[in-house]
């Protein structure tokens, strides 16, 4: 029978701690559990393969035996011959070995390497009380889709994980690809162990006529060329409603206007607004009438006189 590098199995050097091999096996185990890889048998072969090495080099004297003879098992006589003194010994180790526990005893065989070092009938026997250990539940990520619009107000919303129907509140002034945590509600625990956490990334869509950038807004603004010219009021779109704009007579094309507030809120903070800038873009009339074409004829005469 093939020599098994139980050290190798967990993915740890041959000085590794207690410590080292317990953080190792745990997270190999939970990776390749049978419950979080149902037919699988890739995975359960796997997980046999690391909780035999487990159940070798979390325990102190199966561990030196395996340091001592492992490559060389015809000098692990020895050893037997103490077998039966040490019977007792084994069985309260046995109970009582670190192991995430398999997910069914009568399932589980050791290797032949294993059971020409240590025996595998009575232990592997033992091994069927010992599948209680608890799992935490996978963590579980997914994505939210969301408009921009939505993320302006503080609201509720059901989302669908897992055939579950979960309620969140999606706070104000979310941003795009921020990722929130619900606690508890990933994946079921195993043996009564904690559900694992639900991470959404929200994905925010813009149906709307506003750029965001972090908490302020800007928008385009299209201007008569009379209000432009005379000034005025113009009503504009806000995410919040509509406002009056002030115009200045004499507005430049391209001005910008700071509307202090209606931008938008920030993050968990309630009542503060970034700012709402406002590009005036003036538009010039057209299918103009005999008239109008003489009254600017007229305009660009008095013009051109007054120079």
């Amino acid at each position: 029978m093939d020599y098994i590098d139980y050290y190798k199995t967990l993915g740890v050097n041959k000085s590794a701690s207690d410590a080292d091999i317990k953080k190792a096996y745990r997270k190999l185990a939970r990776q390749y559990h049978p419950d979080l890889n149902p037919n699988d048998n890739e995975a359960k072969k796997k997980f046999q393969q690391i909780n035999e090495a487990n159940e070798v080099l979390s325990d102190p004297e199966k561990r030196k035996k395996y340091d001592q003879y492992g490559k060389d098992r015809a000098h692990a006589e020895e050893f037997e011959k103490r077998r039966a003194n040490q019977q007792q010994a084994y069985s309260q180790q046995a109970h009582s070995a670190g192991s995430y526990g398999n997910f069914n005893g009568d399932d589980y065989d050791f290797s032949d390497f294993f059971s020409s070092m240590f025996g595998g009938g009575e232990q592997q026997q033992q091994r069927g009380g010992r599948g209680n250990t608890q799992f935490r539940g996978q963590d579980i990520n997914a994505e939210f889709p969301l408009d921009l619009k939505d993320a302006y107000k503080t609201h509720q919303q059901v989302f669908t994980v897992n055939g579950k129907n979960i309620r969140i509140t999606i706070p104000a002034g979310i941003e795009n690809e921020q990722t929130i945590k619900l606690k508890g509600h990933g994946g079921e625990g195993i043996n009564g162990g904690p559900n694992g956490d639900l991470y959404i990334t929200f994905k925010i869509s813009n149906s709307t006529p506003f750029r965001r950038q972090g908490n302020d807004l800007y928008a385009n603004v299209e201007l008569p060329l009379y209000t432009a010219i005379l000034g005025g009021e113009q009503i504009i779109d806000t995410l919040d409603g509509k406002v009056k704009l002030k115009i200045a007579p004499e507005t430049q094309n391209e001005t910008k206007v700071k509307l202090k507030g209606k931008g938008f809120p920030v993050y968990k903070q309630d009542g503060h607004f970034g700012d709402l800038y406002i590009t005036c873009q003036i538009k010039l009339p057209v299918s103009l009438t005999d008239k109008e074409k003489e009254l600017f004829t007229q305009l660009s005469k008095l013009r051109n006189n007054g120079k």
